[in-house]
């Protein structure tokens, strides 16, 4: 790679060209408190150091980046550990293709910081933390190697010492996160026959519809019924969501994917609902300005934003969708601007990750913690959290997302009650450790 071409601007399979001829296998790049900088374990890093230090979108303090180019199958692999007060940094691993190495920087950022958010929102005793795997680089195509790239990423986090505990995310699939445990005992998610609780989608899609209800009732709006939801990306949460309209009786569904046998397939499941199922190339977003009572992004994050906000017809903005806003600061006031009301994803989709906090602690069927943050009785549930903070919303005028944000944000710097900052600690072993030589 040319030195003059900035390491940012590089797709994810040059970078893994160019670490190979530095000789860098391994990579940190961690927050120092002492200097208030970001440190690079290797000084041919240092722009990308310089990128995250001089953000002010997407980098927040994060305790640690860690990056491997899988030494076997040769994929770009990282974790992202945010915050870590309450806990271990913990959040899905998305395999996803990224056109620039710092698109796939940036998406790590943002995930495992919403993950910060909701894990504090949904009172778990977890910080944030995410993992993203970048699709095009290494070798993949057949079922062999694609468990292999899981087995690596499984041996990657083991790595990290348990600063960050990976599950579910977009492009993994259950079958995928038992090779992830087959490497590393600091995973949730992993299949029933192995202890796991599987898929987390069905409670996250459970979770959406609560806060659809609350922001209904917010507006004075009634219930679902009778009401048309237009849902972007029908997929692990998306199809499940279906469902769940279905039963409290809305009228219509339009949904958009970009999968063509997702509609045949969803008029099978889902008989007697009113479904139009429309196939869509990646990157389109016209079903967000379709008209309905409520617009559910189900999708990849960063849809909401200056070109798609003014088109949205909807009152109702309330999806599963990690990330939806573009920038944050920006786009929640664009909202409401335009009148309509957003419900942060960190505020509704918080049930995948609450379903795997209580895998670790066994199984109860029917489960009444689950139901406690679904239902109507416990004041930190989906539903009157969601109610709370729009009425301190309609009451500040603040943005809900402020006022949200803000909430989680005080809430995650509670340190945990039994093992304080301990990922802090970690993080700080493994760069003493020589991590990145290991």
């Amino acid at each position: 790679m040319s030195p003059q071409v900035e390491l940012e601007d590089q797709s994810p399979a040059a970078f893994c060209a160019w670490l190979g001829d530095v000789g860098i296998r391994r990579f940190y790049l961690v927050w120092d408190d002492e200097t208030g900088g970001v440190r690079a374990s290797h000084p041919a890093l240092e722009p990308l150091a310089c990128l995250l230090r001089d953000d002010r979108r997407d980098f927040d303090r994060h305790e640690g980046v860690f990056v491997q180019v899988a030494p076997d199958i040769g994929v770009l692999q990282a974790a992202f550990v945010h915050r870590t007060c309450r806990g271990q940094g913990a959040g899905g691993v998305r395999f996803w293709r990224y056109d620039t190495v710092e698109g796939f920087l940036r998406d790590g950022l943002r995930l495992a910081r919403g993950m910060t958010h909701k894990n504090a929102l949904a009172g778990i005793w977890w910080g944030g933390g995410k993992g993203v795997m970048a699709q095009g680089t290494g070798r993949a195509g057949d079922p062999s190697s694609r468990r292999r790239i899981y087995e690596e990423y499984g041996e990657l986090i083991t790595s990290l010492q348990g600063c960050y505990v990976t599950a579910e995310d977009v492009g993994t699939s259950v079958t995928d996160m038992a090779a992830v445990f087959s490497r590393t005992r600091f995973t949730t998610c992993i299949p029933p026959g192995l202890g796991g609780s599987g898929n987390p989608s069905v409670p996250t899609a459970r979770g959406v519809v609560r806060g659809m209800e609350a922001a209904l009732a917010h507006l004075g709006r009634g219930t679902l019924a009778g009401k048309t939801v237009a849902v972007q990306g029908l997929g692990h949460v998306g199809e499940p969501l279906l469902g769940f309209l279905r039963d409290k009786k809305v009228t219509r569904v339009i949904g958009s994917d970009i999968d063509p046998s997702r509609g045949p397939a969803l008029a099978a499941l889902f008989p007697g609902l009113d479904l139009e199922v429309r196939i869509v190339e990646r990157g389109d977003n016209s079903i967000l300005a379709q008209p309905a009572d409520i617009v559910a992004p189900c999708a990849t994050g960063g849809v909401l934003n200056p070109r798609t906000i003014p088109a949205i017809q909807a009152p109702i903005v309330c999806g599963a969708a990690n990330n939806q806003l573009e920038d944050p600061e920006r786009d929640d006031a664009l909202l409401q601007e335009h009148g309509i009301l957003y419900l942060p994803d960190f505020l509704v989709n918080r049930m995948g990750i609450v379903n795997c906090a209580d895998e670790q602690y066994g199984y109860v069927d029917p489960d009444p913690r689950i139901e406690s943050h679904l239902g109507d009785a416990w004041d930190n549930s989906i539903y009157n959290l969601s109610l709370q903070v729009l009425a301190e919303s309609r009451s500040t005028g603040a943005t809900p997302a402020r006022v949200a944000l803000d909430l989680a944000e005080r809430r995650s710097l509670d340190l945990h009650p039994v093992w304080g900052h301990r990922g802090a600690q970690i993080i700080r072993s493994l760069v003493g450790g020589g991590w990145d030589k290991a």
